[in-house]
């Protein structure tokens, strides 16, 4: 592994000691905007300061702006009051926040705030994801705020789709935008159908996820060098180690550095976290009783394999529940309107599988149900994240149904020190529910 990590480019370190540091620990400032090249740590609050700056003040193209009213938004979340006036300006940005707070809208927002459509019509940012799903989504975000700007052409690229129709995109549409799975597009880089040579913004969602898996860093590492050496790279989780801190570090070069050094900021406030403790024979009728029982909007229900997704929704289904399920043994085309049909809220229950745990949001979603336990705290954070976005109520509900299952929540209590009790008999509705 060292010597995979070793490969990484480096730039020149001497200016490191300039880093700004930006920590979720004291008050918010504001403003920030003048402050590109300050080396003074700065250190910002979990939830204060967040009315003190609306979009406006960003200083954003008016049509941006225009969409972003269309969309509702009125003031931005902490991340976007920290992110956006520095990386307008151009500047490197490694951003952790927790889950729902709009870390999207920061690189939609500040790409498209920089792009030149006028004057060229070659790939001007890329922007590489995980999951097709995701990939989708980030396509979706960027239509929704370039809605005013006619000029801007995006392209999505993704495995289990023909490689033929993404040549014939690239050198038909010429989008200026590219969003894709790094699989696809280093294929499309190797065939000369891709070509990055004049790119400005290389932009990694949920990074860690992509650069601690060895062959999916390997293909990001071989795009990276298929790109200009002077480019902004921004990268986005709500999880970052203190491990792969310095691997995301290594493909950027002073850049302004947004951290939650205290793992209890990344817990979501609005949301209410409860354990059932059951054998396994019990799940499927608590599940039932629960979806009976409880008030949503949707829910998202996670599982830890291919089978059990589809046969719990086989259940759900012939129970007369509203499921649909989603995982990555479905073909791709399948998979996205599922995820659309969800989204769209003619299904409101989805069982999915981790496929759907990370970056997926879907507003309405207001209850995560664990039926399988995660493999671990982070996974169980982005989980439960599907709800409670953007400060608003949730409810997450794990079933624990043996020692490993109990030593995971453990894991989960101490390192977010959040108390998750005991399923009450009852719960009353408003402290989950939206009013």
């Amino acid at each position: 592994m060292s010597n995979e990590a070793d490969d990484l480019i480096d730039y020149e370190e001497e200016d490191e000691h300039t880093t700004q540091v930006l920590s979720s620990n004291a008050t918010a400032n504001a403003a920030a905007t003048s402050q590109a090249v300050d080396t003074k740590e700065v250190k910002k609050g979990s939830y204060v300061g967040i009315h003190a700056t609306g979009f406006r003040d960003f200083l954003l193209k008016p049509e941006l702006l225009r969409s972003i009213v269309d969309c509702g938004f009125e003031h931005p979340s902490e991340v976007q009051q920290e992110a956006i006036p520095q990386a307008i300006l151009g500047m490197d940005v490694l951003s952790q926040a927790k889950s729902g707070m709009g870390k999207t809208a920061v690189f939609v927002l500040t790409t498209l705030q920089q792009l030149e459509t006028a004057t060229s019509s070659d790939p001007s940012v890329l922007v590489l994801c995980h999951t097709r799903e995701l990939a989708f989504q980030i396509k979706n975000e960027y239509a929704r705020f370039s809605r005013y700007m006619p000029d801007v052409k995006t392209g999505v690229f993704y495995g289990g789709t023909p490689l033929r129709a993404n040549q014939e995109l690239l050198k038909n549409d010429h989008p200026q935008i590219i969003v894709g799975t790094p699989g696809r597009v280093l294929a499309l880089i190797k065939d000369k159908s891709l070509n990055l040579s004049k790119l400005k913004h290389f932009v990694l969602d949920e990074c860690d996820k992509m650069l601690e898996a060895l062959d999916m860093r390997k293909d990001i590492q071989d795009i990276f060098r298929a790109t200009p050496h002077h480019k902004q790279v921004m990268m986005f989780s709500a999880t970052l180690s203190k491990e792969i801190r310095p691997v995301c570090k290594k493909f950027m070069q002073n850049p302004l550095e947004i951290y939650v050094d205290d793992e209890t900021k990344l817990t979501l406030h609005g949301l209410q976290q409860y354990y059932v403790k059951l054998t396994e024979g019990e799940k499927n009728r608590k599940l039932n009783d629960l979806l009976d029982q409880i008030e949503f909007n949707q829910v998202c229900i996670f599982v830890k394999s291919v089978a059990r997704a589809n046969s719990l929704n086989k259940l759900l289904v012939e129970c007369n529940f509203p499921s649909i399920c989603i995982h990555s043994g479905m073909d791709q085309e399948e998979r996205i309107r599922r995820y659309q049909s969800f989204k769209d809220f003619t299904k409101r229950i989805m069982v999915a599988t981790d496929v759907f745990g990370r970056g997926i949001d879907v507003e309405r979603v207001n209850i995560v149900i664990n039926y399988d336990m995660p493999d671990g705290a982070d996974s169980y954070l982005h989980r439960v994240g599907r709800a409670g976005r953007f400060g608003t109520k949730g409810l997450g509900i794990t079933f624990v149904s043996s020692a490993e299952d109990s030593t995971i929540l453990n894991q989960v209590q101490e390192r977010f020190e959040v108390d998750i009790t005991e399923l009450p008999q009852t719960i009353d509705p408003a402290t989950y529910m939206n009013s």
